[in-house]
């Protein structure tokens, strides 16, 4: 009997939970250790010889982040344990690819090249005849996901992404299957694909301007400190010490490690009580 994406997360938690073993099939193992070893070799590479292009995966993305990178703007170094972390994300995604076949779904067209108006990207998957795009996510990035409220909050495009190979794959419905990493939770979810037609057009014009266009995001209060911070949206982009070095005086964004994560700071009335780290010296307050 032919299986249908609804399904598909507790057919895959069926595979540990069912009272018989399963063996999976060798090359179904095959497929999963040749992608974990192909991830590993591409994240060791560090991108030394990449050019910036326009590409699907970066369709969605606020337009100011894409006018810096694909005009060659400082950017960030990626930290080892950026790499580590981005790492985990690509065998999250392997696997549950792999755990879809061994649930007795079809999985095909894995990384097939797709293009829209001469946007090129590849896909995920197709699973049960769906596009499917698989996203490892934390815990609060997978409440968007199984909420179905991410197009309220996509910072970093992912709708406008899967729109993309949606379109070019002629399938309105295309579903995102997410992952939270710290819980193993899964869930599929669908949306109704965008036309990504204007998005592009408005990219491929945005590069040719001599000038970014404005702030992607505004700073916002820190509770009742005083202080100012990166929104979210700045606090992951590789160029937010070059967008934001008119911060704090001029000194540019000022980053503190705190117990429950990172803060990027653009202006500072009271000292944060974190660890500092980055552009300004190594200087620390650890109180």
């Amino acid at each position: 009997m032919e299986k249908k994406l609804d399904s598909l997360v507790g057919d895959i938690y069926e595979l540990f939970e069912g009272k018989e073993n399963h063996f999976p099939e060798d090359n179904n193992m095959r497929i999963l250790l040749n992608g974990i070893a192909k991830s590993i070799r591409l994240k060791m590479l560090k991108n030394k010889d990449w050019e910036p292009r326009l590409r699907m995966s970066n369709i969605g993305k606020p337009s100011r982040q894409v006018w810096y990178e694909l005009n060659k703007a400082p950017r960030e170094s990626m930290s080892s344990n950026t790499y580590i972390k981005f790492l985990l994300g690509d065998i999250i995604e392997e696997l549950f690819l792999f755990l879809a076949k061994e649930a007795g779904h079809k999985v095909e067209a894995e990384q097939k090249e797709i293009e829209i108006d001469g946007i090129k990207g590849r896909m995920d998957a197709k699973i049960d005849g769906v596009v499917v795009d698989v996203k490892s996510a934390s815990s609060f990035a997978f409440k968007k996901f199984r909420n179905n409220t991410l197009a309220e909050d996509d910072p970093f495009g992912y709708i406008d992404q899967i729109s993309g190979y949606a379109q070019a794959e002629n399938d309105s419905y295309p579903a995102f299957l997410a992952v939270d990493k710290q819980n193993g939770t899964a869930v599929v979810s669908r949306i109704k694909a965008k036309n990504v037609s204007p998005r592009i057009a408005e990219l491929k014009e945005l590069v040719d301007k001599k000038e970014p266009p404005e702030k992607c995001y505004a700073d916002k209060a820190e509770g009742t400190s005083g202080n100012r911070i990166l929104d979210i949206g700045c606090s992951y982009c590789a160029f937010k010490n070059h967008c934001w070095s008119d911060a704090n005086d001029g000194k540019g964004v000022r980053s503190f490690i705190f117990t429950h994560g990172i803060k990027h700071y653009t202006n500072i009335v009271r000292e944060p009580r974190g660890r500092e780290f980055g552009n300004v010296g190594n200087s620390t307050n650890n109180n």
